[in-house]
This record gives structure tokens, C-alpha cells and sequence, in this order.
């Protein structure tokens, strides 16, 4: 197995795809995608173009269905959702499809849509994921940031570093054998210097500081919490995304 890290979707190989690819967008999409599928959610599908979710969420019967918009940090008008989280609780989600659109992550997820394997990845389901990497042992492996409108975030390249440093502790393989690029290296140095403090992390990164500006506090401290869920999104069919646990 090899991995790789990507800071953002614009930096993967063109005309390539890997045997598994995993999205991260911790401030936060994938933090809702793995909230919601926990709660009891029928799946998740997500777009970059709002017209097209909202084309596509109108074929649902509406008490089956939930549309999240985000762009900017805030809630689209006429959504039920923004991307927070915490407004994802078991008794408003459970049964129903979640529509979602970000104003990131659902970029990088279209970039990665066509890899063998698709996964999605925050701190509060990283377990999750390095226990499939170890089971499945993908040849190659793509971790890709959705960063900030094309450039990087220190909150998805710590959580990429949170992956590689634990599949590194349980297959006790030296960091440079598994590592595909340097950028492996550096996410692991990135998470080991701030392991203890996620939250701190974010207070630095400039999209926690842009949802602490939209007093998005608790949005923050749930999203640095690790190894919370134990659940798994996978994408089923290009964009849906149901677990596996």
C-alpha cells in the first residue's frame, strides 16, 4: 500500500485514478457526511451545481429528503440545511437521502468520483477508515484535501496526517516506505505536532477563523473531536454515499 496526500483537488494527477481515494473536509462536509449516515440517514449525495441538486432532490418525495446548501461558511436560502453537524440529529435525518452542496468539499469529492473505491474522512471517523485501509490494503491510496477555493488548509492535511500516522502505528511500517509522496511526511508532522490540540489547530486555520466568525464554536469543537463514529461512507453509485457499518 501507498499512500499519498493532496492538499487540495487541483493537485492530484490528471488522467489518473487511484485504488482508493479517500475526500477529507473537515470544516464541513465530510464531518456532516459521517454525522448524518451515524444518525440513521439513508445516504448522502452531493453536488457542486446547486440547479442540479435541486433537480435531482425534486424526484424525492419531500418527507424523504433533506437539501443542505452551503457557500461561504453560511446556509443557501431555501435549504433546509447549512453544513453544520450538529443539525444533523437522528430524529430530523434518519430515513431520509441528505442533498448536499459545499462550497468545497463536494469539489474535491467530484474530482475522486471515478477512483475504485471512494471514501470520506474527518477526525471523528478516522478509525473507520484506517482499519478498511488495513483490511482492504489498497494498492494505492489518494487522501485529497478539499482545502479552501484551491488552496490549502491546515485542518484537511492534519486529518490526512491523522490517517497516514495511524496506518503507520498498526502495520509498523517505516513512514517512508508507505509514504507515495513527500507531502505524506509532512501531514504526519502537521498531526503529530497538534494531536493534543485539534481544536488550537483550528483557531489558526482561516476557515476556523471564518466559522468562528459566523459563531460556528461548537461546530468546531465537535468537528476536532477523533475516532468518535465508527461509521464508514462509501460511495455506491458516482456522488451517493451510504455506509458500510
Amino acid at each position: 500500500m501507498k499512500l499519498f496526500v493532496y492538499h487540495t483537488p487541483e493537485l492530484t494527477p490528471k488522467d489518473q485514478a487511484p485504488d482508493c481515494a479517500i475526500a477529507v473536509d473537515v470544516l464541513r462536509a465530510t464531518s456532516t457526511i459521517a454525522t448524518v449516515l451515524s444518525a440513521g440517514g439513508e445516504a448522502v449525495q452531493v453536488f457542486s451545481d446547486l440547479d442540479e441538486l435541486i433537480a435531482v432532490s425534486e424526484t424525492w418525495p419531500s418527507q424523504k429528503r433533506l437539501r443542505a446548501g452551503e457557500r461561504g461558511g453560511g446556509k443557501v436560502s431555501g435549504f433546509e440545511l447549512g453544513n453544520s453537524p450538529l443539525d444533523c440529529t437522528p430524529e430530523l435525518v434518519e430515513g431520509r437521502r441528505l442533498f448536499i452542496s459545499t462550497t468545497n468539499g463536494t469539489r474535491a469529492l467530484k474530482r475522486v468520483q471515478h477512483s475504485a473505491t471512494v471514501l470520506t474522512a474527518a477526525f471523528i471517523n478516522r478509525a473507520a477508515v484506517v482499519q478498511y485501509l488495513l483490511e482492504k490494503q489498497p494498492e494505492t491510496v489518494w487522501i485529497v484535501g478539499s482545502g479552501w477555493e484551491g488552496s490549502f488548509s491546515l485542518e484537511d492535511t492534519a486529518c490526512a496526517g491523522a490517517i497516514a500516522h495511524a496506518v503507520v502505528e498498526k502495520s509498523q511500517l517505516p513512514p517512508e516506505e508507505l509514504a507515495g509522496n513527500d507531502e505524506v511526511i509532512s501531514a504526519i508532522a502537521l498531526y503529530s505536532q497538534w494531536q493534543n490540540n485539534l481544536l488550537g489547530l483550528f483557531h489558526h486555520a482561516s476557515h476556523g477563523k471564518r466559522l468562528l466568525r459566523l459563531e460556528c464554536d461548537e461546530d468546531l469543537k465537535y468537528c476536532s473531536q477523533t475516532d468518535i463514529l465508527t461509521v464508514l461512507p462509501m460511495q455506491q453509485e458516482p456522488g451517493v454515499f451510504k455506509t458500510l457499518n
